[in-house]
């Protein structure tokens, strides 16, 4: 798994590409930890170019979602493939994380 970033205005938009799961899983998170620790943090995770996403994957992005809450700082996933999407809404995951249909949307929402 590769995890670019880029900032849009206050947004880091971080995009992952691949497989997150227990081989990828511990990157992805750190990754995720070191974007939201500063306060007020908005992010994005574009899910756009990861083709399966384990357990081990969600829970990263619980952790970064708890730490989002606790330091007031906001995320959001957008672009999900479909079998990404299955496995969100199979775990109900998008009552954990806000989803969003594109990157575009998730900024003007967590705005």
């Amino acid at each position: 798994m590769e995890i670019r970033e880029r900032r849009d205005g206050d947004f880091i938009i971080l995009s992952p590409a691949g497989r997150i799961d227990n081989d990828s899983s511990a990157a992805f998170q750190q990754k995720l930890l070191s974007c939201i620790g500063a306060p007020a943090a908005r992010v994005v995770v574009d899910l756009s170019g990861v083709e399966f996403i384990s357990s081990a994957g969600l829970g990263a992005l619980m952790t970064a979602a708890k730490q989002a809450k606790a330091s007031q700082a906001r995320i959001g996933v957008a672009a999900l493939r479909p079998v990404v999407q299955e496995i969100f809404t199979i775990s109900r995951f998008g009552h954990v994380v806000r989803v969003f249909a594109t990157p575009a949307d998730a900024m003007a929402a967590l705005q």
